[in-house]
């Protein structure tokens, strides 16, 4: 049965999920990353995109996906067209990988940025990695080299952190420094393996 073992890991845009992911694995937890099954779904599927919103959105048979970003971020309904096309089929890729994961029995992370958004997988625990939402912003601003214009609509097309925040079975603060959110991270760590 899918997602019997699996704990959600979810959080804002730019609020560290990546890194505690990596650091989650370091510690030997397995881990489904939605992103980057997003992104190879997004290159397999990258005819049909071009077919929905141009082929100045395709090059070298990939998704701009700069130029698609700009789009999705800027019109909700490019967003939910893109959704529609995308979602159910990176949905049923993570359930196909969960059924792996729950035959090997044992805690493990699936890493979901939509988890509370899209409301789509029966999974009860939930990490919940917060920073800020002004922070969020600097670090994408930082990173993406985006406008403030551009980091408000990105933050805004996600449900906001402090309502994520009040959801979590765990949190991990990173609101700090990289040393903090270890500690945090090793934290969470410790109860999951009381799991087992």
């Amino acid at each position: 049965m899918a997602f019997k073992y699996a704990i959600a890991l979810t959080g804002g845009i730019a609020s560290g999920k990546s890194t505690v992911c990596n650091l989650l694995r370091l510690y030997g937890l397995r881990v489904i990353d939605a992103d980057a099954i997003a992104r190879a779904m997004l290159d397999k599927e990258a005819a049909s995109i071009g077919g929905l919103f141009g082929e100045d959105f395709i090059k070298d048979e990939k998704v701009d996906r700069k130029a698609l970003g700009k789009l999705i971020f800027s019109d909700e309904g490019a967003r939910r067209e893109l959704e529609a096309l995308l979602h159910p089929k990176i949905r049923e890729e993570i359930r196909k990988q969960s059924d792996m994961q729950d035959r090997l029995g044992g805690p493990y992370i699936v890493d979901i940025p939509l988890f509370f958004e899209t409301d789509q997988y029966p999974i009860e625990k939930v990490i919940v990695v917060y920073a800020p939402r002004e922070t969020q912003k600097a670090r994408l601003i930082g990173r993406e080299g985006l406008s403030d214009e551009e980091a408000e609509a990105r933050l805004n097309a996600q449900m906001d952190i402090e309502k994520k925040r009040k959801k979590a079975t765990w949190l991990i603060d990173n609101s700090q420094n990289l040393k903090h959110l270890q500690r945090e991270t090793e934290r969470v760590f410790d109860d999951i393996t009381q799991l087992r």
